[in-house]
């Protein structure tokens, strides 16, 4: 059973999985500023599976709104979201046959979309059809929610019906069903000749997205509701789509999207760009009630034990993670490196901003000798970056919640905008994003784009490591109590964004002139012991440790390296609690 497939269905933690942790909640406010396309046989009258345009009667309401024409789809969906909004939330009342409902993972895994059998394929011999091919996810395991999607081209706004025919079967199922589970995305995106997933909507409001070379990991959603604070989380469904297809020789794919929950609905567009790793999203919520705590942009992913905890777990792996840190860039400019965590406590930190520039959960260590893990591949795993694409988002932050787990096999960690401003019940609030998926840099241009905005001629060098442990040496004479933790942080060299830049006249690499200055910060206990050394790197880098003594408090600890009040770092920003790390 290969887990790469394993976490591309990963289970997340559920709400009742938060309420044993609440007491010890910790909340900190982090410094910081052709074949036969399966809808062609679909008649364009209405059929007793769908009308189009509108749901099945026991799905969604059948007077909401129709969405029937294609050159104004946006527009119609948003009306579908308004209307839905004006009604009290019901649950989907469809219930999955007992065969779909008790498969367990392996069972649900032998039912396959037949490829030969993918939307948008080949039609007849000579054929390219589209650049795109969309399969099907079929409805069982976790997956009970219907769910409608339709086709859009020049024929008008079509619905696909669930069709047990796409499928091979290798357990018994179910032969009628008013939905479908999700859809996922290929695409030529490694070789010219095959086709790749590219991107997947299953589960929720669930959705992933792949670059070149990666398996998938970590997942965005389309928005997050009281993940934190004293009401049940919400998870809303995607409950329709609207694919519309790509003309000849187009590599742009656009797709439409009805949310629904029980505090709000949504209507979402989505534009997949699979050459640049790119999905720029376009939501529009609307509230049924009060939502004390929006998460905007939610990003999922997993975070077991690094080498900081992996003497904890028993395992030949030194790293088990679909994420090693959160990544935020500030409105004023400022690079915010944040390591993650894994208990035995809940986390919920907060890094404050106004109109935030950027940010995301990165994989940044890529090499497979950190991992050794040939089935999973950590080292492959995505990195997402959630880039706003208006300065509409106001006051708030970049909201961290790290869960405690002993699974590899369950998300726990979660990252969003929570902005300040809560949604209240009758409002409409829109927020346009971008997000990238990549390595562990992201684009060059990308990269040059946003550290340019502010005239800054830098890129800062990134925390390479950082380790931390008792301030103590092994057989030392009476050593200090273990509460005293000693911790070493290395940095890259900073790089100019044009070969001729230079740090205070001196030319790189920067490490070459004098001595950076420290800028540490505790919000709690006292520091000593402070040093920088230039590391024996072909391009540089300093190592700084210290010690603290956190007086049986936590400590929320930054630091960065500037020269001449010019930051050549990224600063590091990390969350030290007694007795937990």
């Amino acid at each position: 059973m290969p887990r790469p497939f394993l976490s591309a269905m990963r289970r997340p933690l559920l709400p009742a999985a938060l309420r044993p942790f609440l007491p010890g909640l910790l909340l900190v406010a982090a410094c910081g500023d052709a074949p036969a396309d399966p809808a062609a046989s679909v008649p364009d009258t209405p059929s007793a599976t769908a009308m189009p345009g509108s749901a099945d009667p026991g799905l969604l309401p059948t007077d909401l709104p129709v969405v029937r024409d294609p050159d104004r789809l946006a527009d119609q969906v948003q009306a579908r979201a308004r209307a839905l909004a004006q009604r009290p939330w019901t649950p989907p009342s469809a219930t999955l046959p007992p065969e779909l409902a008790e498969l367990d993972y392996d069972a649900y895994r032998r039912i396959r979309f037949r490829d030969e059998r993918a939307l948008w394929g080949p039609a007849a011999p000579g054929d390219d059809g589209s650049a795109f091919r969309i399969q099907f996810f079929h409805p069982g395991y976790l997956f009970s929610t219907p769910v409608l999607i339709h086709q859009v081209d020049s024929g008008g706004v079509r619905p696909i019906p669930f069709d047990p025919e796409l499928f091979q079967y290798g357990v018994e199922a179910a032969a009628e069903w008013p939905g479908w589970a999700g859809f996922r995305v290929l695409f030529p995106l490694n070789a010219p000749d095959r086709f790749d997933e590219v991107a997947s909507f299953i589960g929720a409001s669930y959705f992933r997205l792949l670059g070149p070379g990666h398996v998938y990991g970590l997942s965005a959603r389309g928005i997050a509701v009281d993940t934190t604070g004293e009401r049940e989380e919400e998870f809303p469904d995607f409950r329709e789509f609207w694919l519309v297809r790509p003309a000849p020789g187009e590599e742009t794919l656009t797709v439409h999207a009805l949310l629904d929950g029980p505090s709000l609905t949504g209507a979402y567009q989505f534009t997949v760009v699979p050459g640049l790793s790119v999905v720029e999203v376009e939501a529009h919520l609307f509230a049924r009630r009060d939502v004390a705590r929006l998460g905007v942009a939610p990003l999922t992913s997993m975070f077991l034990f690094d080498e900081n905890r992996g003497r904890d777990f028993d395992d030949v792996r030194p790293r088990v993670h679909d994420s090693d840190g959160l990544l935020m860039l500030t409105r004023s400019g400022e690079w915010i490196w944040r390591p993650l965590s894994n208990g035995p406590g809940l986390r919920v930190s907060s890094l404050r901003d106004v109109d935030p520039r950027g940010f995301g959960l990165l994989q940044r260590e890529r090499r497979f000798d950190r991992y050794l893990d040939l089935e999973a591949r950590y080292h492959d795993r995505p990195s997402l970056w959630v880039e706003p694409l208006d300065e509409g988002w106001g006051g708030g932050g970049v909201e961290l919640v790290e869960i405690p787990t002993d699974s590899e096999f369950k998300d726990n960690v979660v990252a969003y905008w929570a902005p300040d401003t809560p949604l209240r019940a009758g409002e409409e609030r829109s927020y346009r994003y971008r997000l990238i998926s990549f390595d562990d840099r992201l684009p060059t241009p990308i990269l040059n784009r946003l550290t340019s905005a502010d005239g800054t001629l830098l890129r800062p060098g990134r925390v390479i490591r950082h380790r931390h442990g008792w301030d103590a040496l092994p057989g030392q004479i009476d050593p200090p109590p273990r509460s005293r933790r000693r911790f070493v942080v290395d940095f890259e060299a900073p790089t100019p964004l044009d070969e001729a830049t230079s740090v205070s006249g001196a030319a790189f690499p920067a490490h070459a002139g004098p001595a950076p200055e420290i800028q540490l910060q505790a919000s709690a206990g006292r520091v000593e012991g402070v040093r920088i050394e230039p590391l024996p790197e072909p391009a540089g880098g300093w190592r700084v440790s210290f010690a603290l003594d956190p007086d049986g408090q936590a400590a929320d600890l930054r630091l960065f390296l500037t020269r001449d009040d010019v930051a050549l770092t990224e600063t590091w920003s990390f969350l030290w609690i007694p007795d937990h790390d």
